[in-house]
């Protein structure tokens, strides 16, 4: 079964309203405003693919926070299979993370 346009968008939102209740465990913001997720595509037949980074490549969490995602992104309803690319290129820095998240941080 294929999905249409629109159900992909949907199970696009479900994926966000996920990675939005991940935490990095050293800052109190989740990993989307922090703009550590890059990127992510979702097939027709529900493959999901996810390209994201940590906020540093020794970050503690290097092992468990993409398996937090991969384990997360994969109990959203319509997602066959997650494949998670970890990435340093381009570096993460302040200037990706959301104005929320800024605030959040009084950064603003």
């Amino acid at each position: 079964m294929k999905f249409t346009d629109d159900q992909i968008a949907d199970i696009g939102e479900e994926i966000i309203t996920v990675l939005k209740s991940v935490y990095d465990p050293e800052i109190p913001v989740d990993i989307y405003e922090l703009g550590l997720i890059y990127d992510v595509q979702i097939s027709e037949d529900g493959d999901v693919k996810i390209i994201m980074t940590l906020t540093t490549p020794n970050c503690p969490v290097a092992e468990s926070l993409p398996q937090e995602v991969k384990d997360k992104v994969g109990e959203v309803e319509g997602v066959k299979s997650v494949d998670l690319e970890l990435t340093f290129e381009p570096s993460w820095n302040k200037d990706m993370m959301s104005e929320e998240a800024k605030f959040e941080l009084g950064m603003l």
